[in-house]
């Protein structure tokens, strides 16, 4: 998936000839995106000056753990480590269990996200301003800690630290997951009129109507007694009952799915999130759709991922290298 639409070309980094070859590239290119550990592409003459010496519009991209100054930009980083050092392991889970991993390479996705807003924002710069390129440097662990609400002011106002709430979403009452008889659902009721309705259709008037729940602040100290009433309610019920009788009343809900749930759920059909492909051997791959949707110029997967190296002679001829030249460079493993 993350490599459709995209060409690839094998380098080797090493060879001076490998090395001409992406300064060309570079010479043509809007960005450049890296991902090594800080300063490998300088000891390969790579670094930024080199390639926007030839090319002073250049965007550099630069994705790695620590960032490319500090104590700890030499040690190796993945995602998992940016979430525990972003703080997102912290607050993640039961409070009397060890912090347990998100389910998905959050911390890696996040750093690609504030990597495609730097470029543009680079770009902009750019465009607005005169024509110059820029680094956008991206520590994986300070595009989690951006992502991490109000911690920072909480702690260094209030002193406050956050800590893990399970399911539930902290200060706002009630928010859960909350189990049918044959399964769980998530109820968001984040507001005071979401709170009345919920009452409502859960048939507890005596909540819905006691003056000391009617806002928020006075709904968080009675928290258990809120979860309590809703669990009962929906004990006897199926999922499908209860998304029936909740959303009827306009309360915020949604059963939690597995990837099954999407492949036959009338939402994602609608909208064309799942969608089918065929490799060039006849299989059959499914792929989510591009998102996000532009009413213009809509994505689109134009083809799948490639075969390592699959588009090398066809870059390097793009480039102006004839077949004898493309010939010696795979001879010399250059490429």
């Amino acid at each position: 998936m993350q490599a459709r639409n995209k060409k690839s070309v094998t380098i080797n980094l090493k060879a001076e000839e490998g090395k001409e070859i992406v300064r060309r590239l570079a010479r043509e290119a809007d960005i450049v995106v890296e991902n090594f550990r800080p300063g490998l592409l300088e000891k390969l003459g790579l670094g930024y000056d080199v390639l926007s010496a030839e090319n002073p519009g250049l965007v550099m991209v630069r994705l790695s753990g620590y960032g490319q100054t500090g104590p700890y930009r030499d040690r190796p980083g993945f995602g998992a480590i940016a979430e525990s050092m972003g703080g997102l392991r912290h607050i993640t889970g039961y409070p009397e269990l060890p912090p347990p991993r998100i389910g998905i390479s959050i911390g890696d996705s996040i750093a690609a996200l504030h990597g495609v807003i730097g470029a543009l924002m680079a770009l902009h710069h750019k465009q607005v301003n005169g024509g110059k390129g820029q680094v956008v440097d991206v520590a994986l662990y300070e595009a989690v800690f951006n992502m991490m609400e109000s911690v920072v002011p909480e702690y260094g106002v209030y002193g406050m630290v956050r800590e893990r709430t399970g399911a539930s979403l902290p200060g706002i009452v009630p928010s859960n997951t909350y189990p049918c008889r044959d399964g769980s659902i998530v109820i968001g009721g984040n507001s005071d009129p979401i709170f009345r309705r919920l009452m409502i259709a859960i048939e507890r008037e005596d909540l819905a109507n006691d003056p000391a729940l009617a806002h928020n602040d006075g709904r968080v100290p009675r928290t258990g007694e809120i979860d309590a009433a809703i669990a009962e309610w929906l004990a006897p019920r199926t999922i499908d009952e209860a998304l029936a009788v909740l959303n009827a009343a306009d309360v915020p809900v949604g059963r939690i799915y597995s990837v099954a749930d999407m492949f036959t759920d009338p939402q994602y059909l609608a909208r064309q999130m799942i969608q089918r492909f065929k490799w060039q051997d006849g299989r059959e791959i499914t792929l989510p759709a591009v998102t996000p949707k532009l009413s213009a110029t809509p994505g689109e997967t134009r083809w799948l991922g490639p075969e390592l190296g699959e588009h090398t002679d066809e870059v390097l001829q793009s480039l102006g290298y004839d077949a004898d030249h493309i010939a010696r460079l795979h001879a010399q493993q250059v490429v």
